[in-house]
């Protein structure tokens, strides 16, 4: 019972969806029109996606990439650029959660080492902003982009034309933040040069399974991009991973791909009840963006676009909506949790005072990026 708790605890959103599932199971009973909710496109090309990225991060190439970055930061603002910039650029490819995984850490001893701890709330508060940002720019991002961008007629380059403004406009606040946060820094001539240990930095790389990995990483971005047939890449990532690291295929958040199928099951039954789709309809068309936003300050993002995107037919917005809506509260992205639970386990005294810095932040953020929406509206 004990562990049942910690469970639905430790992945209260995959328990959420099921339970909503279940419910609505009752009232529109199981049948095979059931497999139809489910997306399997989406769900093959994320847990390749997953898989892939998984053996590059156990390659240690990120981590080496960053170190490689790092040499060159022999100023503070250089140190505190390149700490959050990496999230925010990498997001774009290995999606927000994974940035964060990789960099939070790195950052948290990067700083120990640099004697620059003073600095842990401010730098890892942006480097979760950055990898939220970066992340909307692409449709492989985040999970509720490549969702939508499968569900939408989007080209990739509509795609990050949509996103474009938005991306732009948090570059500069970013850079805005790291210059006001080494304003004095600068001022005094600070530097900072960091020799770091190569020993540090955990790589396992070999050139086969590097070549091999990033290989199938190029492929799974054609599938998504040229639309080619998922279940070929599925093959092929599962045949290689079980020939280079079987052991990587355990450590997938197969929660998420179970998150995914029980909110396709309820939005599927919940678009059979035609009293319930009608006020969904008629409360998401037209206000697509704050719904967005809205709703995923209460259960984070993808779950939000998952919920939204049977109810309308404006994605384009709903994308908008759901990128912004991982601003604002800690639960509106679930990638921001995991900053949090990094940086509470390594410094839980100063998690509250990091819980208001973020949230303010992210209002900030959030608030300016609506400006955005409403001028790209105004322009257009």
């Amino acid at each position: 019972m004990k562990f049942v708790l910690e469970y639905i605890k430790k992945e209260t959103v995959l328990t959420v969806s099921w339970i909503l599932a279940v419910i609505s199971a009752f009232i529109v009973p199981p049948s095979g029109v059931y497999l139809d909710y489910i997306d399997f496109r989406t769900l093959g090309i994320l847990w390749s996606l997953m898989v892939i990225v998984a053996g590059l991060k156990e390659n240690g190439l990120f981590m080496r990439i960053a170190q490689i970055c790092i040499r060159y930061a022999d100023h503070i603002w250089k140190l505190f650029a390149v700490l959050i910039f990496m999230p925010f650029f990498f997001s774009m490819f290995i999606t927000n959660d994974v940035a964060l995984l990789t960099f939070v850490p790195f950052a948290l001893y990067v700083l120990k080492v640099t004697k620059r701890e003073e600095y842990i709330i401010p730098v890892v508060v942006l480097q979760t902003l950055a990898a939220n940002l970066g992340s909307m720019l692409t449709p492989i991002g985040n999970p509720q982009n490549l969702y939508l961008y499968t569900e939408s007629n989007l080209g990739i380059v509509e795609f990050i034309c949509l996103m474009l403004p938005y991306s732009a406009a948090s570059v500069v606040g970013l850079l805005v933040c790291v210059a006001v946060m080494t304003a004095k820094n600068i001022k005094n001539g600070s530097t900072n040069r960091l020799e770091m240990d190569p020993e540090s930095i955990p790589c396992n790389s070999t050139k086969v399974s590097s070549g091999v990995y990033g290989v199938l990483f190029l492929f799974a971005v054609l599938v998504v991009v040229f639309s080619v047939n998922y279940i070929i890449l599925v093959v092929a990532v599962l045949c290689s991973f079980l020939v280079l690291n079987r052991e990587i295929l355990k450590k997938i958040d197969y929660a998420l791909l179970f998150t995914f199928v029980g909110f396709f099951i309820f939005t599927g039954n919940l678009g059979r009840m035609s009293a319930i789709k009608d006020i969904l309809t008629s409360m998401v068309c037209g206000n697509e963006v704050f719904a967005g936003i809205i709703a995923s300050q209460m259960i984070s993002n993808v779950p939000a676009a998952l919920l939204l995107a049977d109810f309308t037919d404006d994605i384009k917005s709903l994308i908008i909506g759901v990128d912004l809506g991982g601003l604002g509260t800690l639960i509106a992205s679930m990638a921001s949790l995991i900053s949090f639970k990094l940086l509470a386990h390594n410094y839980n005294e100063i998690k509250g005072r990091y819980f208001i810095i973020f949230t303010l932040m992210n209002v900030v953020f959030l608030a300016m990026l609506i400006g955005v929406y409403y001028f790209t509206l105004w322009i257009v």
